[in-house]
């Protein structure tokens, strides 16, 4: 009887342990919100197609993220040694950003920087959203370290924002990170009315001359020149830059096609892959939900608005300048953040709109990737003073 009566006993604080340890029994309000959020991340990479690339990824892995678990069971991304930290360590050493680099300079065709140099003025206007957020962020009260990460967000660059934010700020990194990612997804949204308000009708239907051809010399010269200049000025910045250039390099060198293929393909595929999840799992609620994450969020979407602004506006005064055939379309502008190609098409299906014959694709993407290239500067320069 007394065997029966403990193993009754032993029966049922079993049951309680399992009971206890399911995600029903440790579920707080927190939790839900997060995963109705990564719901709409992947509804929003789905039915709308915006950048599903990032969504999707960063969608799961907040789900994922938000699962409730038992304290001490040693499953979630914040415990140490567990699978999902280890894949989150290249997040928070800053792994992935420079791999995501290599792959993006493999992809990236700079032949519209090249042939019209004056556009790089334009990525380096942009990046003023960059060092605006940094200035707002410090008179809310925010450390200057913290302000510098908060700053970067305006680049609407993923990886740059992860890079710097995993030296000054660790701890903000999954606040960052998302905000980062959702205003580069959220760019058809957000930057048209911008451009619009700062545009007149007939700065819209301006018509650019036709970019000269370039030479494979001056592509081949370009990525070992372009790190030269910008790293000898902002040495900071070498883990990005080093690693976009050397890709640039493997795709135009005519010599190393493998290569370019590997690092923009299977590669990028599998850095976007763990950082997009790990990024989404870093969201847990008890971490992500607090006021100075909202303020975060909220901040993000105002620097990225002042980038796009500076690249209008800049446009518009370079204009002063130029004359006939010279000038510059100011629907581009907007292309001078890092959010490549995403901005250009916005550039391009607005002068599009308003004038159905005006294709801007190609003059909107020498901003395009300049602003990658000033994201990168901009992160070095901040990281130069504040780390």
């Amino acid at each position: 009887m007394i065997q029966q009566d403990n193993l009754l006993s032993f029966l049922l604080n079993s049951i309680n342990k399992i009971i206890l340890s399911t995600g029903f029994a440790n579920v707080e309000i927190g939790n839900i919100i997060m995963i109705i959020v990564g719901i709409m991340f992947i509804y929003l990479a789905i039915k709308k197609e915006w950048e599903p690339m990032l969504l999707v990824p960063i969608g799961f892995g907040m789900i994922v993220g938000n699962i409730p678990f038992l304290e001490g069971t040693d499953v979630g991304i914040k415990e140490e040694g567990t699978v999902l930290n280890i894949l989150y360590s290249g997040v928070r050493h800053g792994w992935y950003p420079p791999l995501v680099f290599l792959g993006i300079g493999a992809m990236t065709d700079f032949s519209s920087l090249i042939s019209n140099p004056k556009l790089l003025l334009i990525g380096a206007a942009a990046q003023f959203g960059i060092f605006g957020a940094y200035a707002i962020a410090l008179a809310f009260g925010f450390p200057a370290n913290e302000a510098g990460a908060i700053g970067i967000i305006g680049g609407a660059d993923g990886p740059t924002a992860i890079f710097v934010t995993s030296i000054l700020s660790p701890h903000l990194l999954g606040a960052i990170a998302v905000s980062a990612y959702s205003y580069m997804a959220l760019v058809p949204v957000i930057q048209p009315p911008v451009m619009r308000l700062l545009t007149t009708k007939k700065e819209r239907l301006i018509h650019m001359k036709k970019p000269r051809a370039v030479t494979q010399t001056e592509k081949v010269v370009f990525p070992i020149m372009g790190l030269l200049l910008t790293t000898f000025i902002v040495p900071s910045g070498l883990p990005l830059l080093g690693m976009l250039f050397f890709g640039n390099l493997l795709k135009e060198s005519g010599v190393t096609n493998r290569l370019a293929d590997t690092a923009k393909g299977p590669m990028i595929d599998i850095v976007t892959i763990l950082l997009g999840f790990t990024v989404g799992a870093s969201t847990q609620a008890a971490f992500f939900l607090t006021t100075k994450s909202i303020f975060i969020f909220m901040l993000g979407a105002f620097s990225f608005i002042i980038a796009t602004a500076a690249g209008v506006m800049f446009v518009k005064i370079f204009n002063l300048f130029l004359k006939g055939e010279n000038k510059i379309n100011p629907l581009i502008g907007n292309a001078g953040v890092s959010a490549v190609p995403a901005s250009a098409r916005v550039s391009h299906m607005m002068g599009l709109k308003y004038d159905p014959t005006n294709y801007l694709i190609m003059h909107a993407m020498g901003p395009n990737v300049a602003g990658v290239i000033g994201s990168a500067v901009a992160a070095g320069i901040i990281l130069s003073f504040l780390s």
